[in-house]
């Protein structure tokens, strides 16, 4: 059973009509029974760092989710559920993120334009499960002020006044900046390749 974690993100239901549209089945889960329940796990993400580390803290998830991540079963973050996964961010410094890759979520420097809204392309830096099938660096779509500097995980990047890692992969913790929900075609693949693994 695949867990979509619901702590209340804006695009809960595009996520879920996505699943829905390639015939994954799923379960909405705000516990950590569900999430120990779970052979997948989706953490969708809109808004703010600080609200997402207080949601997974006021439902008292993090160390489940945590232990589920670290005993091997597959995770796919959305957004500000990819940046969920590093040690913190600029947008709540006093908020502490998961902490599973170390690391400062960055704001976009003063000059740019942000949030960065629209369609871009991804550059792929080294094989990656989500991306298979998927095209040679695909366009999809971004909605964001906030960044993933590039790391060792980093299986793919966008740029945008700077490069930044727009897809992650480290053995079973998949993350994308990009919103593969609004992304057409290539959004569905790629949550498709998830589904599939």
């Amino acid at each position: 059973m695949i867990a979509v974690f619901d702590y209340g993100a804006g695009n809960l239901r595009s996520v879920e009509n996505t699943l829905s549209e390639i015939g994954a089945s799923y379960s909405l889960v705000r516990d950590p029974e569900g999430l120990r329940a779970a052979s997948k796990i989706l953490l969708p993400g809109v808004g703010h760092f600080g609200q997402i580390m207080r949601a997974l803290d006021e439902l008292r998830v993090r160390e489940t989710l945590l232990e589920r991540l670290r005993a091997g079963v597959p995770f796919l973050g959305i957004c500000l559920g990819l940046q969920a996964l590093f040690e913190a961010s600029e947008e709540a410094p006093e908020a502490g993120g998961l902490g599973l890759f170390e690391g400062t979520v960055r704001r976009f420097p003063n000059d740019a334009r942000v949030p960065h809204m629209g369609w871009n392309r991804i550059e792929p830096l080294a094989p990656s499960r989500l991306l298979a099938g998927i095209g040679c660096r695909p366009y999809l779509y971004f909605a964001h002020s906030y960044y993933v500097p590039q790391c060792s995980a980093t299986a793919a990047t966008c740029t945008y006044t700077t490069p930044y890692t727009a897809l992650l992969e480290a053995g079973n913790i998949f993350g994308v900046q990009f919103h593969p929900e609004k992304s057409g075609a290539a959004g569905l693949g790629i949550v498709r390749n998830f589904v599939d693994l």
